[in-house]
C-alpha cells in the first residue's frame, strides 16, 4: 500500500501543477495567447477561458470533445474561440491526462 501510494505522488503533483498552469493562464480577452497555444472556453453554463497547448488539438480524447463541442454549437463561436460544453473538472482531468502523456 505504501508503495502504492509513493508512486501516485509524483502524478499527483504533476495533477497539480497543471491545474494550477491553467487556472494562470484563464487570461482576459485582451491578452494575447502566446506562440503554439489556443484558447479554449469550457463550462455547460458559465463558461472559463483556458489556454491550451494546439498538440491537444490532435489527440484522439480531446478529438471526442471537439465534436461534442460542434453537434452543439456547430461552427459559430459567440465566445470568438473553441466552446466546449462539458464540466470544468472534466476538461482538467482531461488535460492533465494528456500532459502525463
Amino acid at each position: 500500500m505504501g508503495i502504492r501510494l509513493r508512486s501516485m505522488i509524483p502524478q499527483s503533483k504533476q495533477i497539480v501543477r497543471l491545474q494550477s498552469f491553467l487556472i494562470r493562464n484563464q487570461l482576459s480577452t485582451t491578452t494575447p495567447v502566446p506562440k503554439g497555444h489556443c484558447v479554449v472556453y469550457v463550462g455547460e453554463t458559465e463558461m472559463k477561458r483556458f489556454v491550451v497547448p494546439v498538440s491537444y488539438l490532435n489527440h484522439p480524447s480531446f478529438q471526442i470533445l471537439l465534436s461534442r463541442a460542434e453537434e452543439e454549437f456547430g461552427f459559430d463561436h459567440p465566445m470568438g474561440a473553441l466552446t466546449i460544453p462539458c464540466k470544468e473538472a472534466a476538461f482538467l482531468d482531461l488535460t492533465s491526462r494528456l500532459n502525463a502523456s
